[in-house]
């Protein structure tokens, strides 16, 4: 039996093939162009049901999330990948929120809750992992670059707003677990406790770089702005909309019941071991 991961070969599949790999199980990836993938693949289509089904059947496990789009392109996703769990009947399934928000108790009908209400209501069994922001963000030419050449780190947060930061490398090991192990359900929590602020972060760049380096808190447009040649303009409007929500809030911190220290004993990197961990 195999483990199916969806976008593994990007940002947060990626890590999550890899680690199941090194942990010796048969991983076949899910993607829209097999050659594209250095491994066994299977090519899907996300607004395709029944090409999802098709992989899924037969599988010990899965591992979901939704690519970047549209809030409308993200919603037929979800729809179109409950409607594969339900006809293809995998052992499991773990589902990343890639850091968005989502209620359980159907007072959201955004693309996240109608994928996590669906994939429960499915009968299939289902864990879901919950990080806040990734690390990997600060990766993003314009935010690296600047803290190199400059020792200035730019982001669109406040100085006072702690998160719960965590890396794609951190949701692996979380998903990896989950996937082995059936007992856990319900949702996993992934990210550093207590929150970082934007100076705990420059500090892991300054002691990864050997220079100083210090926070600066960016407008959410200028960031929306520097890095739409990467995304795309609409694909990154839904960013900017929550960096301007976030701007409201006190911060985003997990709870500790429901972290991954707590439930899975496993905690995630400091900034500075993840910057080596990459290779920043």
């Amino acid at each position: 039996m195999t483990f199916i991961v969806h976008g593994a070969t990007g940002a947060q599949g990626g890590p999550v093939a890899a680690a199941l790999a090194r942990a010796g199980r048969s991983v076949t990836a899910a993607v829209r162009t097999p050659q594209s993938y250095d491994g066994d693949a299977v090519a899907v289509d996300y607004a395709d049901p029944g090409t999802l089904a098709a992989a899924y059947r037969g599988a010990e496990g899965v591992f979901v999330h939704l690519p970047l789009g549209t809030p409308e392109q993200q919603l037929a996703h979800a729809r179109a990948i409950v409607q594969g769990v339900e006809d293809g009947r995998p052992g499991r399934v773990v589902v990343s929120t890639s850091g968005y928000p989502f209620a359980e108790d159907g007072t959201d009908d955004g693309p996240v809750s109608v994928l996590v209400r669906g994939l429960r209501g499915s009968g299939v069994p289902t864990a879901v992992i919950a990080p806040r922001l990734y690390l990997e963000n600060l990766l993003l030419p314009p935010v690296t670059a600047s803290a190199r050449e400059h020792g200035v780190l730019p982001y669109p947060l406040r100085t006072d707003y702690p998160v719960s930061w965590s890396s794609h490398l951190d949701v692996a090991d979380v998903a990896v677990r989950l996937l082995d192990d059936l007992a856990p359900t319900g949702t996993v929590a992934v990210g550093a406790l207590p929150g970082l602020l934007g100076a705990d972060l420059a500090t892991g760049f300054a002691e990864h770089l050997g220079r100083d380096v210090r926070f600066e808190a960016q407008d959410p447009d200028d960031f929306g702005t520097a890095v739409a040649p990467i995304f795309g303009a609409e694909a990154i409007a839904p960013v900017v909309a929550s960096y301007h929500w976030r701007a409201t809030q006190p911060g985003d911190v997990i709870a500790r019941e429901d972290s991954a220290q707590e439930r899975l004993g496993l905690q995630p990197r400091t900034v500075a071991q993840w910057l080596r961990d990459v290779g920043a």
